[in-house]
C-alpha cells in the first residue's frame, strides 16, 4: 500500500493512534462541544471540553479497527437519520452480491450524507460498507481528515494547478479505485461528477469514467469498467436543508458570473446537510455494467439513465416543475394531484410554500429549479430522449 500512502484510508492498526490524536484536538472538542451543548459552550467551555474529551475516550476504549469503530457509531448514525428524515428506503441491493466488490457511481447532492446513506443502506443489508471518495478540499482541518479516513474515505486531490500535476493525481487516483477493488476486495463509493448539482441536474462526467481507465490503458476500456463492477446509484432527497443557500449561490453566479465561498461555509454546509430536515430519502442501486461499452461518453448516458430514471420523485418536486418557466409540454408530465393523496399533497405544499416564502424573490427561481429538473430529467428518459 506504499505507492497509495498519501491517499488511502486509515488501516485497522491505526485506528487507536488516531482516535488517541483526535480526542485530544482542541478544534474538535471545541465543535463537539458546540454542536452538543451550543448554549453553554460560551461561558463554561473551559470546562466542558476535557468532560467530552474523557467521555470520549471512555466510550471508544478498545476500539482497534475502522470495523469495530462503524458498529460503534453506526447507532448514533441511525439516530442522526431518524431525526433528520421521514424515513429512508432502498432498492436494488439484491444485485449485489455478498463476496463482490462494486464501483458504486453516485448522484451527489449533500457531502457527506449521499455516501452516508449508500453506507447505511449497505450495512444493513450486511453488506461491507464502501471506501469513500473525498475532495482534499474538504479536509483543511486536520480532525476532519482524520475523521474521513477513518471512516474509510480516501483523498482526491482537487486542489492541485498544475496540469501535469494533476494527471499523476489522476493516475494515482485511479490505480488505487483498481486495486481497492480487484486486490483489497473493497467496494469504493465516488460522485459521478466533480462538485455538488446543485442546480438538481445530476449528470456524470465522462472524465471521471476515463480516470478508472488511466492505470490500465492497455486493456479495453469496456473489459475494465465490467471488471470493476461499475454500479449507478441514485439519491433522491424529498427536501434539500441546504437548498436555501444553493438558490443564493446560483442566483449569484448569474448575475455576477462567479461565486466566492465565504470562510466556513462549507463546514456549515456539512453541518446542515447532517441535521437539516431531509422528508423522506430514497437510495436506487442500479445494475452492475457488466461490459460492451468502449467509449466513455457513451457509457455515462448509460450512467444517466439509469441515475435519473431510479431517482424517486416526491410531490415537491411536481409542484416545482408546474411553476416552472422552463418546463417542457412534450413531455406530457402528469400534475400532482394525479400522482398522490390529497393529505400527502397538501403536506407536501405546505412545506414548499414555507420554503418559497423563505427565500428572496429574486433566488426563488434557482430554488424551483432545483426540484424541477430531475422531473424533466426522468420524464425524458422515459421519453426516450436524449438529455
Amino acid at each position: 500500500m506504499g505507492e497509495f500512502e498519501a491517499i488511502r484510508p486509515y488501516a485497522d492498526a491505526e485506528v487507536p493512534a488516531v482516535l488517541t490524536r483526535l480526542f485530544a484536538d482542541k478544534t474538535f472538542l471545541d465543535v463537539l462541544m458546540r454542536f452538543r451543548f451550543p448554549r453553554m459552550a460560551g461561558a463554561f467551555g473551559w470546562a466542558l471540553k476535557p468532560l467530552i474529551a474523557h467521555r470520549l475516550r471512555q466510550e471508544f476504549a478498545g476500539i482497534d479497527s475502522v470495523s469495530a469503530l462503524q458498529d460503534k457509531i453506526e447507532p448514533y448514525v441511525d439516530r442522526t437519520i431518524e431525526r433528520a428524515t421521514d424515513g429512508v428506503t432502498y432498492s436494488g441491493l439484491d444485485q449485489l452480491q455478498p463476496g463482490n466488490a462494486y464501483l458504486f457511481l453516485a448522484n451527489h447532492r449533500d457531502i457527506v450524507m449521499d455516501p452516508a446513506f449508500v453506507n447505511y443502506a449497505v450495512y444493513h443489508a450486511g453488506l461491507p460498507t464502501p471506501r469513500i471518495a473525498i475532495g482534499d478540499n474538504l479536509l483543511q482541518r486536520p480532525f476532519v481528515s482524520d475523521l474521513m479516513r477513518l471512516n474509510k474515505s480516501f483523498i482526491v486531490h482537487r486542489s492541485l494547478s498544475g496540469r501535469r500535476e494533476k494527471l499523476a493525481a489522476y493516475q494515482l487516483l485511479s490505480a488505487y479505485i483498481n486495486h481497492s477493488i480487484r486486490v483489497d476486495g473493497q467496494s469504493i463509493w465516488i460522485a459521478q461528477a466533480e462538485g455538488r448539482a446543485k442546480d438538481g441536474d445530476d449528470r456524470t462526467d465522462s472524465a471521471i469514467l476515463k480516470m478508472f481507465h488511466m492505470s490500465r490503458k492497455d486493456e479495453p476500456f469496456g473489459q475494465v469498467i465490467g471488471e470493476l463492477k461499475l454500479t449507478p446509484v441514485s439519491i433522491s432527497y424529498e427536501y434539500d436543508p441546504c437548498d436555501q443557500a444553493k438558490a443564493r449561490e446560483l442566483y449569484i453566479r448569474a448575475t455576477t458570473g462567479r461565486y466566492e465561498k465565504a470562510p466556513g461555509e462549507d463546514d456549515a454546509s456539512i453541518a446542515l446537510g447532517i441535521t437539516g430536515y431531509k422528508g423522506r430519502v430514497h437510495v436506487a442501486f442500479g445494475a452492475p455494467v457488466s461490459g460492451g461499452f468502449e467509449d466513455a461518453k457513451l457509457l455515462a448516458a448509460e450512467m444517466d439513465r439509469q441515475i435519473l430514471g431510479s431517482y424517486r420523485l416526491f410531490p415537491v418536486h411536481y409542484l416545482a416543475y408546474e411553476m416552472w418557466s422552463e418546463r417542457d409540454p412534450a413531455l406530457n408530465v402528469p400534475a400532482a394531484a394525479e400522482l398522490f393523496p390529497t393529505a400527502e399533497l397538501e403536506r407536501a405544499r405546505a412545506e414548499w410554500e414555507k420554503r418559497l416564502a423563505a427565500c428572496p424573490g429574486v433566488q426563488q427561481p434557482y430554488l424551483v429549479l432545483q426540484y424541477a429538473n430531475p422531473v424533466r430529467n426522468q420524464y425524458r428518459v422515459k421519453a426516450g430522449l436524449p438529455l
